[in-house]
């Protein structure tokens, strides 16, 4: 053998003898590695270890804290999966957390393992009412044994619930009741069963009562937090919801409702950090994905709103609030087909949604459907109270199909400075018809309503008033009942009756529409410091509500508490941009009242350039001239003021003291006694004495 060979042979010897002792440490530190994981690593334990972590599992899951109890469950069913008992009380965690799909797994595995079947059918019902699958799980729910017998029947009444049985379900909880009189969780369901129904008081009192039962049961504590939102307000809420979260951090549902309320409230950094938190809670959670989307909408950035929804994955778009934001995205991106398809199906699920038909009027506008446009907007522009925006996009409309005469109408009915009485939707059935459909839900209360639009219009206002009377007493805890009433006592002119029934109705559900109604009637009724209490009391607990904003902003303007008003239009205007013709024209009008007349004549200018037809927008623009020194480009605006709007009493005064101003004594003695001849005309006496000077 030559050297050379032999170095070779020993080269590849040593290298063999290396590669083995390598090798050999590797495949020993591995080993060390995988004996430490298995010794150490979490959820590895051994069965009586798991058992312990079961009962402190239950345990937790008595205290309810169902996150921790569903971490701790699984980890034990992790170190013995033949635990029945373990898989058990993971699944009534992972029911208490809403997860019916991994409780159905869990139950069958329990059995599986050896649990016993007999004691499971109220859990297996459970989960398949959280998977919508209702029309099996009340027959499950009643095979619950003895001792678990009203838990089933809450379950039951929870399906019940779900497929508008309402009067089983009510049967159901009343033999529930009857067996476990202090149950806070049989409570908790009487409460949401009776929010779901309409009867506020009865779900207020339900509420109460079960917090008191459990003061520490975080789904008492949740509906109790939605039941003070509704009656309360949204800032009385959020006690509530934070008292829960203290229970139990990572509960998805609290941690929703909280976001929800804190957006509603205006407090956008808070809220999506809930948001956030739900999302680490349950990934990729689509009722967290989609409030995130709302807050991206309201601060204008619709690209991120819409690559937001996205990841929902569609699993709630069937959902009312997904629907309008979906449509709005939609209609904002130019995909009007897609916004029509969405905003139709909501207005056929809310055919009293304004917003919702607005909406979807302009889609049909801009693919030139103009006919369908105004049969959706007809319901709306019926009413004397309808905005100008809707008026204007009827206007619109008839002007496509070449109807002038109606165009006409509407664009003066948009322009003009003051809104009629508001008024329920007109009927479409015959009045006998709806009475039989009245007849057949005595307790709903909802039912009646399109009866009594039908009374309406066919003149019969004292049988209208009398079938409104019979659903608010038969119905004294459904605000919907208590409105009706109002509305009906308004239509006869009774404001001050109306704002009792109004006051019943805040005091059940204290939201947009009945604070407007309730403020209206007590400033009709002459009662303007209890009007202006009440919607006071709205705003500290709702301050990013825009309609309630704009009216304290429009009592502050007319109040002469000029640097006040100017504080909450700008608030407003912040909030909704620069293109709100009134909005700009009252800016004007604070700031001139205020003194500032620089900034008056550019808010005047700009809601002049936005909508220069309407009488109080030119009378707004031609009063910041006037206090600006330019009385004759004020002449010529408030002139037009008054031929647009003839009748308007402050528009006669403003162009009486423009006359005045110039030397034109008698057109302003003209003005100023026209302005008298309405007798809701305020500024009486400096009128007199330029009438009679």
């Amino acid at each position: 053998m030559t050297s050379s060979h032999r170095r070779a042979r020993a080269r590849s010897s040593g290298f063999g003898v290396r590669g083995v002792l390598v090798i050999g440490v590797a495949l020993a530190v591995l080993f060390a590695v995988l004996i430490g994981w298995f010794t150490l690593a979490p959820g590895r334990m051994g069965k009586a270890e798991a058992a312990q972590a079961t009962e402190r599992a239950e345990a937790m899951l008595k205290a309810d804290d169902a996150t921790g109890a569903r971490d701790l469950a699984a980890e034990a069913v992790r170190g013995d999966p033949d635990n029945g008992n373990a898989h058990i009380v993971l699944a009534r965690a992972l029911l208490a957390l809403q997860d019916g799909v991994g409780a159905e797994g869990e139950i069958q595995r329990a059995v599986d393992a050896g649990y016993d079947a007999a004691a499971v059918p109220q859990w297996r019902a459970e989960a398949w009412v959280l998977q919508g699958k209702t029309d099996k799980a009340p027959a499950e729910a009643d095979k619950a044994p003895q001792k678990l017998r009203p838990y089933g029947l809450r379950i039951r009444a929870r399906a019940l619930t779900a497929t508008g049985d309402y009067a089983g379900a009510q049967s159901a909880l009343d033999q529930a009741v009857h067996l476990a009189p202090d149950d806070a969780g049989l409570w908790t369901d009487i409460a949401r069963f009776r929010f779901a129904a309409g009867d506020l008081l009865g779900a207020a009192e339900a509420s109460d009562r079960a917090v008191k039962l459990a003061p520490g049961s975080v789904d008492a504590l949740v509906v109790r937090g939605e039941v003070v939102r509704s009656q309360y307000g949204l800032v009385a809420a959020l006690p509530w919801f934070e008292q829960a979260l203290k229970r139990d951090p990572a509960r998805h549902a609290a941690l929703i409702e909280y976001a929800a309320t804190l957006g509603d409230a205006g407090r956008t950094v808070d809220a999506l950090a809930a948001t956030r938190r739900a999302l680490a809670a349950r990934p990729g959670s689509p009722q967290a994905l989609y409030l995130q989307a709302v807050i991206a909408a309201r601060a204008g950035n619709f690209d991120l709103s819409r690559s937001i929804l996205e990841k929902t994955g569609g699993a709630i778009d069937d959902l009312p609030g997904m629907m309008l934001l979906g449509g709005t995205l939609d209609l904002e991106k130019g995909d009007y087909e897609q916004a029509i398809e969405k905003l139709t199906d909501l207005v056929g699920m809310q055919p009293m949604n304004i917003t919702a038909r607005k909406l979807l009027a302009i889609a049909l506008l801009r693919t030139d459907r103009a006919r369908n446009a105004i049969d959706m907007l007809r319901p709306v522009v019926a009413r004397a109270d309808a905005d100008s925006y809707a008026l204007t996009l009827a206007a619109r409309g008839f002007e496509r199909i070449g109807d002038r005469d109606s165009a006409s109408h509407f664009l003066d009915r948009a322009a003009f400075p003051a809104t009629g009485e508001s008024a329920a939707f007109s009927a479409d059935d015959s009045t006998a018809t709806l009475a039989a459909d009245a007849a057949r839900q005595p307790g709903n209360p909802e039912a009646a309503l399109p009866l009594i639009r039908a009374l309406i219009a066919g003149g019969d206002k004292a049988g209208a008033l009398a079938r409104a009377q019979e659903i608010a007493a038969r119905n004294p805890g459904a605000a919907a009942a208590q409105v009706v009433l109002g509305d009906m006592l308004m239509l006869l002119n009774r404001p001050a009756d109306a704002a009792a029934a109004y006051r019943r109705a805040a005091d059940l559900r204290f939201d947009e529409p009945t604070l407007l109604r309730l403020v209206d009637a007590f400033d009709r009724a002459g009662r303007r410091e209890d009007a202006a209490n009440a919607l006071a009391l709205f705003l500290s607990q709702n301050p990013a509500s825009i309609p309630a904003l704009r009216l304290s902003a429009h009592w502050q303007l007319a109040g002469g508490d000029y640097d006040a008003a100017i504080d909450s239009l700008e608030d407003i205007r912040a909030r909704i941009g620069d293109g709100d013709a009134v909005l700009n024209a009252e800016l004007a009008a604070a700031y001139a009242g205020a003194g500032e007349t620089g900034p008056a004549v550019d808010f005047g200018e700009a809601a002049y350039g936005l909508s220069p037809a309407n009488p109080a927008v030119v009378d707004a623009y031609g009063w910041a001239l006037f206090l600006g020194g330019d009385k004759d480009g004020a002449l010529e605006l408030l002139r037009k003021a008054v031929i647009l709007a003839p009748r308007h009493p402050g528009l006669r005064w403003h162009l009486a003291q423009v006359y005045a101003a110039l030397g034109r004594k008698a057109e302003a003695k003209e003005h100023a006694q026209a302005a008298l001849a309405d007798p809701g005309f305020t500024d009486r006496a400096a009128a007199l004495a330029m009438a009679n000077g």
